[in-house]
């Protein structure tokens, strides 16, 4: 419509180029290979953006996306192509031909290089058992996913938490405290390890069980690979951006919450915010 109505010659001419670039080969083939690509990771881009993570499923999707990438990028040229072609001929896009001589820019299958490097600098192996290790905790269905083994892994990340002493009696606290919460009616229909560490407080199951809270505590600081995350150092860009990129520190994390937050802050009125900010001043002026 723009490029048979628009009195604008300029639009006119953007629209044609515009409509060239999309009624061709090169980026009907990209926007299908992408396609192809983002279908096998949506379900572990899924997995980790869900709340309630469950890691060792997360895990095993993340293997799953790896093999799948893998084996596309060896095998599954051909029948891309045939759907790229087919696509072009039903819609009358030029088809390329594949023995002409073409000057190749960039490398073959950078995208499936790129989504893999991706995949390997975000999920190494030992961050992959840390995860998996880190689920061994979780307190859902009766203790459920309880691992001694694991959770002695776990331990052993972190050496300057736990002497190579308390490395040897650690399998024997993790029996006595699993064998406890899972007969305590307090500990039943915790939905997560964050619900775990505060019972153990309101317990004082975490004086009784110093190395398990330990480990929980340790869990609970450890940084997940989160849209949450993700979406927090996003939104630091909007914040400090080059108007104010000589913020502090404590004015950056003030400007951050109230960032993130934005749904809180909004139920507040700004008449109270006024009033706190005029009290706040009054008693700076008397002291």
């Amino acid at each position: 419509m723009i490029l048979e109505d628009s009195s604008n010659s300029d639009h006119r001419v953007e629209t044609r180029l515009l409509l060239n670039n999309l009624q061709s080969f090169e980026f009907i083939f990209q926007l299908l290979l992408m396609r192809n690509i983002l279908g096998i990771t949506n379900d572990l881009s899924q997995a980790l953006q869900r709340k309630d993570q469950d890691i060792v499923n997360a895990m095993s999707l993340v293997k799953v996306s790896k093999d799948r990438l893998q084996k596309m990028r060896e095998d599954g040229w051909h029948n891309l192509l045939c759907e790229v072609s087919l696509f072009c001929e039903k819609q009358n896009i030029d088809i390329v031909n594949m023995d002409d001589a073409f000057v190749l820019q960039g490398k073959p299958g950078v995208n499936f290089k790129r989504q893999l490097q991706e995949l390997n600098n975000r999920f190494t192996e030992v961050s992959s058992e840390l995860l998996i290790c880190v689920a061994s905790l979780n307190p859902r269905d009766s203790f459920f996913a309880f691992d001694k083994e694991k959770l002695v892994n776990l331990a052993r990340f972190y050496p300057s938490e736990f002497s190579s002493l308390e490395l040897t009696g650690i399998g024997n606290q993790l029996e006595n405290y699993i064998k406890d919460v899972r007969s305590c009616e307090q500990f039943s229909n915790l939905d997560g390890i964050s619900d775990l560490s505060r019972k153990m407080v309101e317990t004082r199951r975490h004086i009784v069980y110093p190395m398990v809270y330990l480990l929980l505590k340790l869990a609970l600081l450890l940084p997940m690979a989160t849209a949450t995350v993700e979406r927090s150092f996003s939104a630091m860009k909007f914040v400090k951006n080059q108007m104010r990129n000589r913020m502090g520190d404590e004015f950056l994390n003030g400007c951050l919450v109230t960032y993130f937050e934005s749904d809180i802050f909004d139920s507040v009125e700004n008449e109270k915010i006024l009033q706190r900010f005029q009290n706040m001043t009054s008693r700076r002026g008397k002291l």
